[in-house]
């Protein structure tokens, strides 16, 4: 006969070693060490129950607790932290997973990656201006990536399923039939790589979703079994039906796909996993058309002319390409003279009878990553320093005045971004404070409420009004909503260095008998730019609104950013003018 096991309370103050729990039984008599213990159990050492029971308690114990759990002591961080506690985690978050995935951890980060996972989106238009979560797909393995389009939201998986997230009618609490976002879904296709659609900022014409995935193909005659091939898949954004497949030598691997062009001259740019660009050439209006024809599939000319490049990844718009290199090396490719001039200032240089030249920048660092506007640019390098280039006549380059760049521009206030995104004609950056939370920052214009918080629009990046998630590692901005995507992978962490001493911006050179500077970072030199800033405007509301704008630009904690708006907002309304502070709590 199996004995019954008895559930001990677990007592929490952890500073205690070793930690100690309360088991009380029914053959354990009273503590003879006196009265008030009368009943009592006696307190045992948790190191001598079995460890297989130990990880099987806490495995039922919510991921945010088991984190802190192993914070405790040594003894919990080594439990907290075995994969099979990790591995009890993930088939109950997401039972469908049948393989742990890739990685030194792999239980824990597929654990992990569940429990973050999110797609939250704030829509600019209607009465309530609120974050909202879409649907959660219960087969999707975390969230790598999202794309919305015209009418609805794809999302990618680290497993390589495609999920169509629709838009839908639904029936509200109160009956009331409701248009909602991505309430819907159904996955797409599996063995997806990557995907694109059309790479400009509205998705009014984002018709076609382009999937780049791995399908088996039969062998050829005479030969058994199937190869693995790569191929290019069209759907239609609208119903998820597929129109076009192309399909390419088994030899030919590739990793990105990304589109340039014209509807009618649509240029698929393809990054293999050797670092080359190769491209084809597709007529999107005759997509729908029933029929077969062969598309000549060549390679791009920057991996024809720099054939020593290694490209790792790629970014474009409608009318520009720009790639970086494996070594932080930057070269562009511009197709039409009104971008090349708004990004360069300049048509000197500038071909149009060779438009995929491609331009090499000159930067000072490796450059990690990317965003590309339509006619702006934002990049950063492995020091964590912003650099913005192009045009900025609604101040979307965030530099505190509206000239155009020419060459990449340091934004010296903002550094270290989880991510960065240019559009139209503004920008937004997501950053992390020192204590951990995350904000998200715009600049440039704020018509249509792309800006919450700044209608007017600003100049310089400014903490928008939008409550970010804790995990929130991606962004994208349409006409009519906010998109951050929600994701944690503990095998990706920021590459960035620290800028050597010599580097920083107010820094002396070293020199014999030098001390420690007086100014490091030119923190007095920026508050002095900062008063003349607050000096020149003509009436105290400008200035007031001067003044927030510059506690943005600050490097101070989120609180204390927080507490200066709302005391600046405070002063605002008491001498008569309307502020536009951060929300309230209860909004």
């Amino acid at each position: 006969m199996r004995q019954p096991v008895y559930i001990c309370k677990l007592q929490t103050p952890w500073r205690l070693w070793p930690a100690e729990v309360k088991r009380s039984c029914p053959s354990c008599g009273p503590e003879p060490r006196g009265e008030e213990k009368k009943g009592r159990g006696n307190p045992i050492s948790v190191q001598l129950f079995p460890p297989e029971l130990v990880e099987h308690i806490i495995s039922f114990l919510p991921v945010r607790d088991v984190v802190a759990l192993g914070q405790t002591c040594h003894y919990f961080h080594k439990v907290c932290d075995a994969e099979g506690v990790w591995r009890r985690i993930c088939h109950r978050l997401s039972p469908r997973l049948r393989e742990q995935g890739s990685g030194v951890r792999p239980w824990k980060r597929a654990a992990i990656l569940n429990y973050t996972k999110g797609l939250y989106f704030q829509a600019f238009g209607g009465r309530r201006r609120c974050l909202s979560k879409s649907v959660a797909p219960l087969l999707a393995h975390g969230y790598r990536r999202f794309l919305p389009t015209k009418d609805h939201v794809f999302i990618l998986d680290y497993a390589g399923t495609l999920f169509f997230l629709k838009n839908a009618l639904v029936s509200s609490t109160l009956g009331q039939i409701q248009w909602k976002r991505a309430c819907r879904y159904v996955v797409l296709c599996r063995g997806a790589k990557d995907f694109a659609s059309d790479p400009r900022c509205d998705t009014v014409y984002r018709k076609y979703l382009y999937v780049l995935a791995t399908r088996e193909q039969p062998g050829v005659t005479g030969t058994t079994g199937s190869r693995a091939c790569d191929c290019v898949e069209v759907y239609l954004q609208s119903s998820g039906q597929r129109v076009f497949k192309m399909t390419f030598h088994h030899s030919m691997n590739f990793k990105q796909i990304v589109l340039v062009g014209q509807e009618t001259q649509r240029a698929l740019l393809l990054l293999t996993e050797e670092g080359k660009i190769y491209s084809l050439v597709v007529n999107e209006t005759q997509l729908d058309q029933p029929r077969s024809y062969t598309v000549q599939l060549a390679l791009r000319k920057v991996s024809r002319c720099l054939p020593h490049l290694r490209v790792a990844c790629m970014a474009s718009n409608q009318s520009s390409t720009l790639y970086i290199t494996d070594q932080g090396g930057v070269y562009f490719e511009v197709h039409t003279p009104g971008v090349y001039r708004d990004l360069f200032g300049t048509l000197q240089a500038f071909d149009p009878l060779d438009q995929q030249m491609p331009l090499a920048l000159s930067l000072p660092a490796k450059i990690l990553f990317c965003a590309l506007g339509y006619n702006h640019l934002g990049l950063v390098d492995e020091f964590g320093r912003i650099f913005m280039q192009g045009n900025n006549r609604y101040g979307q380059l965030g530099t505190g005045d509206k000239m155009d760049r020419g060459e990449p521009t340091q934004v010296h206030y903002l550094q270290r971004p989880i991510t960065l995104w240019c559009g139209l004609n503004h920008s937004l950056v997501l950053s992390q404070g020192s204590d951990f939370s995350k904000e998200l920052l715009g600049c440039g214009c704020g018509a249509g409420g792309r800006l919450p918080g700044w209608p007017k629009g600003s100049a310089s990046f400014v903490k928008l009004h939008v409550k970010v998630p804790l995990c929130a590692c991606s962004l994208c901005s349409t006409r009519e909503c906010l998109y951050m995507l929600s994701s944690h992978d503990i095998e990706h962490h920021p590459a960035y260095r620290d800028l050597p001493a010599s580097r920083v911006v107010g820094t002396p050179e070293p020199s014999l008998g030098a001390g420690v500077p007086e100014d490091p970072g030119g923190a007095a030199r920026a508050c002095e730019e900062y008063l003349s800033q607050i000096h020149s405007c003509p009436t105290l509301q400008d200035r007031m609104e001067k003044m927030k704008e510059i506690v943005g630009w600050m490097p101070l904690m989120a609180a204390q950013k927080d507490f200066f708006w709302e005391a600046l907002d405070m002063l605002q309304r008491a001498a008569g003018g309307v502020g536009q502070g951060p929300p309230t709590p209860e909004s």
